[in-house]
C-alpha cells in the first residue's frame, strides 16, 4: 500500500512533520525489526489523540454551547479502535515486564504532552497524528513485508483481533495486520482532514 504523504507547508505543519520524524528514528533505533513490539507501543500512543481530543472539545462545547460537528464521537471512536489494536497486538507480541512499563511510561508523558499540544494549536495536534498515522501506514507495509517473506511467522491471529474485527475463525497475523494498516490509514485521512479544516 502506498502511503499517501501530507506535503508540510505552514510552520505548523513542519513541526509536527519533523517531529513524527524524530520519534519514528527512535522506533527505528529502538525496535529494529520487532514489528509486535513496535506495535505495542505505536498503538500505546495512538490510542492517546482521539481520548484527549474528544475529552478537549467536550470541554470546550460545554464552555462556549456550542455544537461540536460530530468531531467528539469520530475522535472516541478512533481512541477505541487503537485500545483494540494495542490489546490484540499485546496478545501477540507478549510484551516483558519492562516493556509493561514502558507502556505505561509512555502513555503518561504522551498524554500531558498531547493535552497540551492540543490546547496550545489544535490544528498543529490533529497534522501531528495525520503524519504519526502516515507512519503507522509504513510501520504496518513493512511489518507485512517481513510476514509474506517469512522472516516473521505467520501465526493464527489472536480472539480478540477474530472477535473485533469479524475475521473468519482461521484468521491470521497477516489479516490482523491487513485490518489494522486499513484503520491507521483511515485515522491518518481523518485527522489531516481535522487540521485541514481548522
Amino acid at each position: 500500500m502506498k502511503t499517501p504523504h501530507r506535503k508540510p507547508i505552514s510552520f505548523k505543519d513542519h513541526f509536527a512533520f519533523r517531529l513524527v520524524k524524530i520519534l519514528r528514528f527512535l522506533a527505528d533505533s529502538f525496535f529494529k525489526k520487532r514489528y509486535g513490539h513496535r506495535a505495542v507501543i505505536l498503538e500505546t500512543v495512538a490510542a492517546v489523540p482521539g481520548m484527549v481530543g474528544g475529552a478537549l472539545i467536550h470541554f470546550k462545547c460545554l464552555r462556549g454551547i456550542q455544537d461540536d460537528r460530530g468531531w467528539i464521537e469520530q475522535l472516541l471512536a478512533e481512541a477505541t479502535n487503537e485500545r483494540m489494536h494495542l490489546m490484540t497486538f499485546v496478545n501477540i507480541a507478549k510484551p516483558s515486564t519492562f516493556e509493561r512499563f514502558l507502556i505505561v511510561a509512555v502513555q503518561v508523558i504522551f498524554v500531558l504532552f498531547y493535552a497540551l499540544l492540543y490546547m496550545i494549536s489544535t490544528k498543529t495536534a490533529h497534522r501531528f497524528v495525520g503524519y504519526l498515522e502516515e507512519e503507522a501506514v509504513l510501520s504496518y507495509t513493512q511489518y507485512l513485508e517481513e510476514i509474506d517473506n517469512g522472516a516473521i511467522p505467520n501465526v493464527k491471529a489472536p480472539k480478540i483481533a477474530i472477535d473485533y474485527w469479524n475475521l473468519n475463525p482461521d484468521a491470521t497475523l497477516r489479516d490482523v495486520v491487513i485490518k489494522t494498516r486499513d484503520d491507521e490509514a483511515h485515522h491518518r485521512d481523518a485527522n489531516h482532514g481535522f487540521a485541514d479544516e481548522i
